[in-house]
């Protein structure tokens, strides 16, 4: 199966951290090839296969992967021994300092993100759409790492995924003027009629406001709906597609 490996956490050998691509699979269109996720109709069989290739490329126990049923949210979970493959919690957000307990985020234009601190060694899988994004999950999931397992926000590694940028967004002006009113006014572009919005703006304001050094912090920069043919994308696929993606495991 095809990934992309996180350059900023190559330099810790005690944790991986990847995101796939549509590519390596054994689904059919509209799901080809490497699509992750059960609830979008693709053949059960197929994803199961699907999982275990990814395994074996990273390297874990597939009953061991902890997925999210994602309802774009600011739910976090953190996670322990009672979880496991089969029992997927509803939230948008995984925590855990378990070693070798693959955590999952999955994605088709939403942005994928992956944390690590490397002192504490917890890791933390987030889905920030538009929704997770204003609702500060990001935010609420750093601060949940410090309350819980006592990880300064300093410390922490941050990697966001593929996924749509603000040259293909389009949004309406409700959903504009939310964004204005939350003080994320910058993520926005107008061009004739039309309004785009950039989700990585307002998370990477968010840690700007953090005085996150920006050395921790890697942006994959791909935008899933312009490269579409390299990752699933909600708005290109014109909403029948797989999912995408990040990965992260402590060893």
């Amino acid at each position: 199966m095809k990934t992309i490996s996180s350059s900023l956490l190559s330099a810790y050998p005690e944790v991986t951290a990847a995101f796939t691509t549509r590519h390596g699979g054994t689904s059919s269109a509209p799901y080809s090839s490497a699509n992750l996720a059960f609830h979008v109709g693709d053949n059960p069989l197929d994803v199961i296969k699907n999982h275990d290739l990814l395994s074996v490329a990273l390297g874990y126990e597939r009953n061991r992967l902890i997925h999210l049923r994602q309802i774009h949210s600011d739910r976090i979970v953190i996670i322990d021994e009672t979880f496991n493959f089969d029992t997927p919690p509803e939230c948008d957000a995984l925590i855990t300092d378990h070693p070798n307990t693959p955590l999952m985020v999955m994605s088709a234009d939403c942005t994928p993100i992956l944390l690590y601190d490397p002192i504490r060694h917890v890791c933390a899988a987030i889905h920030a759409g538009r929704a997770g994004a204003l609702n500060e999950i990001l935010l609420k999931t750093i601060q949940k790492m410090e309350e819980h397992f006592k990880s300064p926000h300093k410390n922490i590694q941050i990697i966001l995924g593929p996924s749509i940028q603000g040259c293909c967004y389009e949004i309406n002006e409700t959903i504009a003027q939310e964004t204005e009113e939350k003080g994320y006014s910058t993520a926005l572009r107008r061009e004739d009629k039309k309004v785009f919005l950039d989700v990585n703006t307002i998370l990477l304001s968010q840690l700007e406001k953090l005085a996150i050094d920006p050395t921790h912090i890697e942006i994959i920069g791909e935008c899933t709906s312009c490269k579409s043919n390299e990752y699933f994308s909600y708005r290109a696929d014109r909403q029948h597609t797989g999912r995408i993606a990040g990965v992260i495991i402590l060893r």
